[in-house]
């Protein structure tokens, strides 16, 4: 087991990583909180293949689960209000504490459900995911998407508790744990050349699940996530790098109407044209951008992306969070470990960089299409 702690302005808590944590998690939720009602907000995939444990792992606590529904088009503020009645209907009170069961959405919207149900009430996240847990659950971001772009109304809601359980992610279909690892090659561009080089090196031993390798990656992503964010709460600064990758990689997915893509595969989208970009610009090496394109395209292939529009994706972005004062804001690598925020980039060179991305992922799931429809049945 491994305990790590975020400590942003005000609070602190602990992320526990532990394979078999599931089976124990009225042990953790009572130390933190003690018996209080709970109120678990599941998605039903996570619901499905994990919640028979979470049942048993809870044992004697006093809790309603809340069924919602699963999906980026869902991610709505319908599904907060929705999920608000019911609790209100069950006797839900200021006391009361929700936990937040699923991937990044079920994070995402529990957390979001908690920051406004009766003003706040305690959040606790386990994460069954990948992405979730290594990204999502930690950090305090919650909140729900307008059809005008992702993320765009929320709180930051600290949790009282992350539990990640690397068990989960053995009933984890293969197209979402993959996107949960552009987050983990991601944690190593913006941070950490040992992680990096892990993810680059160790493919097949990732790929494959080995819990060793699973777990060690895990809690080093947990680790730099939690060390960003307790510099940097509510990211007026350092907690910036986080997104790399993500500027254009939301403009896709609203383009996208969130139907094509997961949210990890939209973002190894974004860090390779946030690549191009970065060389582009002259401040990543081109080697250096060719290393890190290799390892993202690795763990692929994402969705066909032929017939999106460069232009469409730039002419999204200046309604994207990270448009600041209406100055577009990328943060771009400009070694493999470390990156930095720089705006005011010539829209052509932008766009060029989407095109260039869209290019190259689109042949990369092409050639993967006629391996697949040659490869003996």
């Amino acid at each position: 087991m491994q305990r790590i702690a975020v400590k942003p302005a005000g609070s602190q808590y602990d992320v526990i990583v532990e394979r078999g944590a599931l089976d124990n998690a009225a042990e953790y939720v009572r130390t933190v909180i003690g018996e209080r009602r709970l109120f678990v907000a599941a998605d039903p995939g996570a619901w499905r293949a994990q919640g028979a444990r979470l049942e048993a792992g809870l044992r004697s606590l006093d809790y309603t689960v809340l069924s919602m529904e699963g999906g980026e088009e869902n991610k709505r503020i319908r599904q907060v209000e929705a999920l608000a009645e019911k609790m209100y209907a069950a006797g839900a009170d200021r006391k009361c504490c929700v936990i937040a069961f699923g991937g990044g959405i079920a994070g995402d919207v529990g957390g979001f459900l908690a920051a406004s149900y009766m003003r706040g009430v305690d959040v606790i996240q386990i994460p069954t995911t990948l992405l979730a847990q290594v990204d999502a659950a930690i950090g305090g971001k919650t909140g729900v998407n307008l059809a005008s772009g992702k993320n765009l109304v929320g709180a930051f809601h600290q949790p009282r508790l992350v539990l990640v359980d690397p068990s989960t992610l053995a009933t984890l279909p293969e197209r979402e744990y993959r996107a949960g690892l552009y987050e983990v090659v991601k944690a190593g561009i913006i941070w950490s050349r040992e992680l990096f080089d892990v993810m680059a090196l160790m493919r097949d031993n990732v790929l494959a699940r080995k819990p060793e390798v699973l777990e060690s990656i895990i809690a080093e992503s947990v680790r730099i996530k939690a060390e960003v964010v307790s510099k940097d709460e509510r990211e007026g600064d350092l907690r910036r790098i986080l997104n790399y990758g993500h500027t254009l990689g939301h403009t896709l997915e609203a383009e996208t109407n969130y139907k094509l893509l997961l949210h990890g595969e939209a973002v190894a989208f974004g860090m390779i044209a946030a690549g191009w970009l970065a060389e582009g610009a002259g401040v990543l090496a081109h080697g250096d951008r060719e290393t890190m394109e290799q390892a993202i395209r690795a763990y692929g292939p994402i969705p066909n992306l032929d017939g999106i529009s460069a232009a469409r994706l730039v002419e999204r972005i200046g309604g994207d969070k990270k448009t600041i004062g209406g100055k577009v804001h990328f943060v771009l690598a400009d070694r493999i470990g470390h990156v930095k925020v720089m705006s005011g980039l010539n829209p052509s060179l932008i766009e060029q960089a989407a095109a260039t991305a869209l290019k190259l992922c689109s042949e990369t799931a092409s050639r993967a299409a006629e391996r697949q429809s040659v490869a003996p049945r």
